[in-house]
């Protein structure tokens, strides 16, 4: 496990570069490190990985994503990342309490949130959709990624068409949030799920936009018909 650690290290080092790395920065209003690499390049070197996770036990795997989140580098938080959601398959419930503990403890920025949650914390909820229970108690939480993770987890499934009245229940709780990153995350959502739903997320933006932020609002109708938007823009 060190030895992949150790060349995981070696090969983000190797393929930094400060002005990606400046021009990272610009996407964050928060702090972030990042080695400079970019993200196609990540994505080349964590897959580089795959037989060596796919030969390890999920304990492992997890471990390994662990020390990995460790290091607060952008570029190692995807390719852990990755690691987990390679496993996938091997997903049991008793995993919710790792995720959980990643978003929770380690999570600095949308981008890793959006990485975790889309599609790792996303499939999860597919194959165990109790659990969508405990993305609610993640809206209510004081932590404004967790708060946009139990959004954001919902993101492919809502594509799909599914968990309609669960996303709206979200979206609910987290419709008065001030936060611009939470506010973004559950538009998200919601746009995802018009995809699917057009008229119940139109028939939901009516019904609450008196209380919605326009930053939400906005994502939510953004791939609605043009006389709907209009509709929804209206004062």
């Amino acid at each position: 496990m060190e030895q992949i650690i150790h060349l995981i290290k070696q090969a983000l080092k190797q393929n930094s570069d400060p002005h990606t790395a400046a021009t990272g920065k610009n996407f964050f209003k928060e702090k972030v490190k990042i080695y400079g690499v970019k993200t196609a390049i990540v994505t080349k070197i964590s897959k580089g990985f795959d037989k060596d996770i796919l030969a390890m036990d999920k304990k492992n795997v997890f471990a390994l994503s662990e020390m990995l989140w460790q290091s607060g580098y952008l570029e190692e938080s995807f390719i852990a990342c990755h690691f987990a959601y390679l496993i996938r398959k091997n997903y049991e419930p008793a995993d919710f309490r790792v995720f959980e503990k990643w978003v929770n403890n380690y999570i600095s920025n949308w981008a890793s949130c959006d990485t975790l949650c889309n599609h790792t914390i996303g499939a999860f909820v597919e194959m165990y959709p109790q659990y969508i229970e405990s993305l609610k108690k993640f809206a209510v939480s004081e932590n404004r990624w967790t708060k946009r993770a139990a959004a954001v987890s919902l993101i492919i499934p809502a594509r799909k068409g599914k968990f309609l009245q669960d996303i709206l229940e979200i979206a609910g709780i987290l419709q008065s949030d001030n936060d611009d990153l939470v506010q973004k995350g559950y538009g998200w959502m919601l746009k995802a799920a018009s995809e699917a739903h057009q008229q119940e997320v139109f028939d939901y933006v009516m019904e609450n936009k008196p209380k919605m932020p326009r930053t939400a609002l906005r994502y939510a109708i953004e791939k609605m018909p043009k006389e709907l938007k209009a509709k929804a823009m209206e004062k």
